[in-house]
C-alpha cells in the first residue's frame, strides 16, 4: 500500500477552511451602490470587519490542514 503525504484528517481540515473561507466570501457579498443611489450596507460592521476574519481564519485552518502530520500506524 503507497504511503500517502495526506490521511483523511487533512482532508477533513481542508474541507473545513475552505466552507470558512467560502462562508466568509458569502459574507462580503452583496448590493453595492451606484451613480444614482447610495446604499450604506456596503460600510456595515459584517462586511467590514466579520467576513475578513472569516476568511482569514479559513486561510489559517487550511494552512493548518496542510502542515498537520499524519499520525504514523506503525507506532
Amino acid at each position: 500500500m503507497k504511503d500517502f503525504a495526506f490521511d483523511r484528517m487533512n482532508f477533513i481540515l481542508l474541507a473545513i477552511g475552505m466552507a470558512a473561507v467560502v462562508l466568509g466570501f458569502i459574507l462580503m457579498s452583496g448590493a453595492g451602490s451606484n451613480e444614482t443611489e447610495f446604499n450604506p450596507d456596503i460600510f456595515s460592521d459584517l462586511r467590514i470587519k466579520v467576513a475578513p476574519i472569516v476568511c482569514f481564519a479559513g486561510f489559517a485552518f487550511i494552512v493548518y490542514g496542510i502542515m498537520h502530520r499524519p499520525k504514523d500506524k506503525e507506532a
